[in-house]
């Protein structure tokens, strides 16, 4: 499901349960949440309301379940790549070149990490299509 999904830290968080279990349900979220947030589970049910409402998950009431289980309806490369985008749009007003030179002179960036972004750089050129 291609678009904008320009998620709050806790709805990424809700939906990294959901993404890691595949199904979820309020309480599972809240267990999964609680400890290191504190959240009320009316605040989880109207955080996946929210989602639901906005195309991000999908509900289902299982026979003999009291409750709903959902599922995320975006993978997370989806709403990496949508957040990134706009982060781009935004910040560095669509200039990606921009963003990776920001990126890369940062000070969390190890010569190791360059190494990896040098050979992922060549798979890229080695695997795409050449233009003209």
């Amino acid at each position: 499901m291609p678009g904008r999904h320009q998620l709050t830290e806790l709805q990424l968080a809700i939906l990294r349960v959901i993404w890691d279990r595949s199904e979820a349900t309020v309480q599972d979220v809240w267990e999964a949440l609680h400890a290191e947030r504190g959240l009320a589970q009316t605040t989880v049910a109207t955080m996946l309301s929210r989602l639901e409402r906005h195309g991000v998950v999908t509900r289902r009431a299982p026979p003999q379940s009291r409750q709903y289980h959902y599922r995320a309806a975006v993978t997370e490369r989806e709403v990496q790549h949508s957040m990134v985008g706009e982060l781009t749009e935004r910040l560095f007003d669509g200039d990606v070149i921009a963003l990776v030179q920001h990126l890369l002179t940062g000070e969390d960036v190890s010569p190791g990490d360059i190494a990896k972004i040098r050979d992922m750089i060549e798979r890229v050129e080695t695997n795409a299509p050449e233009t003209k």
